[in-house]
């Protein structure tokens, strides 16, 4: 394959690539292994739901962007009220510092498996978690949009690669895999429909899909003639999330697991270990830390995106001849994006000492409460015509696909989020 053609490669899919390396962290890593540990292959299906919904909710994103030429933060502030605007500012600084902290901790504890040279895991985990902090914000600081793109391309392939490989090595019942996979069912054990909606939800990211709309216009996306192509590379982007999803849950049925959060993942890799040799425990920690890694680097990359957004739209510099399409990109040199990405790498260090647990119990309640925002929003926006236009605005499908988003946070997750603390 030519340079030029392995260029238009990631052209193509360079959006997809950075929301796949966003939207495959610690989380899913021990969402996965949890869920296969508990319910074994049974609950595949719901990371096809999962990444289906996420699909409709991203593609509803991209659509307003591009039919109004607006980014979705713009057009929730016009619309909806300013309000909204100061709550997001809220939820992401919290999102940030919960998020942040996890993917650290997440990184230094896969390091110091891979690398153990320190004798306290604590301390392994504070150094590695620190370094890989810093090499990501540098990264991002000195790095273009195209070189962080390709960077994270070749780390998912490696996450993708050696988990599904690993999954392929351990085997398991073709006829039950197939059964879990199409033939939706909640095993009958304790907390059975807890851990089936954690695993719906863990598939393909949570605040970070909103990035999506700034990776699109680094790509040279700016009309709606251009939503075919986001159709494709999203469908691939949630296809190999929900291949890595899947591949997890395979992993780890069957197993007696002892660690939690990030920790769970190595004592998987231990287990491993015994199945198919030191070789593919090896493999296994560093697809483990490809993701981990990846997801970091492209959370410090994106999530800036969204408070420059913000800050521009603070500082009223949302002003052009034409205000149905007055949206300018994001400078990623400017002092607003760099003072978000010193601080998102910075400032979370501060939650290492906390319990593992309990940060990322914080992060996933957040997180959890992202799905159901968009859902009402993109109902709201993307239904009205004047608006986003009459041949942009939702279908029968998207629409009942954002409702049962709806349906399902309210009959199983608000009362989840209740009893959370």
């Amino acid at each position: 394959m030519t340079r030029r053609r392995i260029s238009h490669t990631f052209a193509m899919l360079g959006p997809g690539i950075m929301l796949a390396a966003t939207g495959v962290g610690a989380g899913d890593l021990a969402g996965g292994a949890f869920a296969g540990m508990h319910l074994g292959v049974a609950v595949l299906w719901a990371v096809l739901f999962g990444a289906a919904f996420k699909f409709v909710i991203t593609e509803g994103l991209a659509r307003w962007q591009l039919a109004t030429g607006t980014t979705f933060l713009e057009g929730a502030v016009r619309h909806l009220g300013k309000g909204v605007q100061w709550g997001f500012l809220l939820y992401l600084l919290v999102w940030s510092f919960g998020v942040g902290s996890s993917l650290i901790s997440a990184c230094g504890v896969a390091s110091h498996a891979l690398v153990p040279i320190f004798s306290d895991a604590v301390h392994g985990k504070f150094a590695f978690g620190f370094a890989h902090s810093l090499a990501g914000a540098l990264l991002v600081w000195y790095g273009t949009y195209r070189f962080i793109e390709r960077f994270l391309g070749i780390l998912v392939g490696l996450m993708v690669l050696v988990v599904i490989g690993t999954a392929l090595l351990v085997g398991g019942d073709l006829m039950a895999i197939l059964k879990g996979t199409f033939l939706p069912r909640v095993p009958d054990k304790p907390e059975a429909t807890a851990w089936t909606l954690a695993l719906m939800g863990g598939v393909g990211g949570t605040l970070t899909v909103l990035c999506y709309g700034y990776w699109i216009r680094e790509s040279g996306r700016q009309s709606i003639a251009d939503l075919s192509q986001c159709r494709w590379d999203l469908a691939i982007s949630y296809g190999v999330m929900a291949l890595f999803g899947i591949s997890m849950v395979m992993i780890a049925d069957g197993m007696t697991l002892s660690g939690k959060g990030a920790t769970l993942v190595v004592d998987l890799a231990e287990r491993l270990g015994e199945q198919v040799g030191s070789g593919g425990r090896l493999l296994f920690l560093v697809g483990a830390w490809a993701a981990v890694f990846s997801s970091l680097v492209g959370v410090w990359q994106a999530v800036p995106y969204l408070f420059a957004d913000f800050w521009n739209l603070f500082r009223g510099r949302r002003q052009a001849q034409d205000q149905s399409r007055c949206s300018v990109a994001v400078n990623t040199r400017g002092r607003s994006y760099r003072g978000y990405l010193l601080a998102i790498s910075l400032v979370p260090l501060l939650g290492l000492p906390f319990d593992f647990q309990l940060v990322q119990k914080l992060n996933s309640v957040f997180g959890a409460l992202v799905m159901p925002m968009l859902a009402i929003s993109l109902l709201v926006l993307n239904g009205r015509a004047g608006w986003i236009g009459d041949r942009s605005r939702n279908g029968w499908l998207a629409t009942v696909a954002l409702c049962l988003v709806l349906v399902i946070f309210f009959w199983i997750g608000l009362p989840r989020l209740r009893t959370a603390f």
